[in-house]
């Protein structure tokens, strides 16, 4: 019986140094959250929907320095040579200020496509954001000439 005890009183230990190590990562997860606050955006994400093969598209992502710092972004990578960030490579943001990431794709291969871009701030802290969408084969020729609108041309 005493066995039984001591086994019951360790698992209960382990349990509780379990439950300890969950909160300590809790709080690590939070102050890394107050870090990425600095750089604001108000989406991180974009759908482009479904777009025509061989025609490149852009979309600007806002971004707002949140933080009581100056904020700098010192480089955004994007994941393939097929989709092309630009942004103002020297410009410094008071705390409130903003500007734009401009994410241009070449809608080149035909199907679904998801895109990272990872932008490094303040020099070592990072944020990605996100393309995706749909490229749809455009037809070879035109359409064809539509016979019965010169009959109703005629009355």
């Amino acid at each position: 019986m005493k066995k039984f005890i001591i086994v019951l009183l360790l698992g209960a230990a382990t349990v509780s140094a379990g439950a300890q190590v969950v909160s300590t990562t809790k709080v690590v997860s939070q102050a890394e959250a107050v870090v990425d606050e600095a750089l604001g955006m108000q989406e991180t994400i974009f759908d482009f929907g479904k777009i025509p093969q061989g025609k490149p598209v852009t979309h600007i992502f806002d971004v707002i320095n949140n933080g009581k710092d100056s904020l700098r972004i010192s480089n955004v990578q994007a994941s393939c040579g097929c989709t092309t960030p630009e942004w103002e490579r020297e410009k410094v943001q008071a705390p409130g200020e903003k500007t734009k990431i401009t994410v241009g794709y070449n809608a080149a291969a035909e199907g679904p496509f998801s895109k990272f871009i990872t932008v490094t701030y303040n020099d070592t802290q990072t944020k990605q954001i996100t393309i995706k969408g749909e490229v749809w084969k455009t037809p070879v020729s035109s359409a064809p000439e539509n016979k019965a609108l010169s009959s109703l041309k005629e009355d």
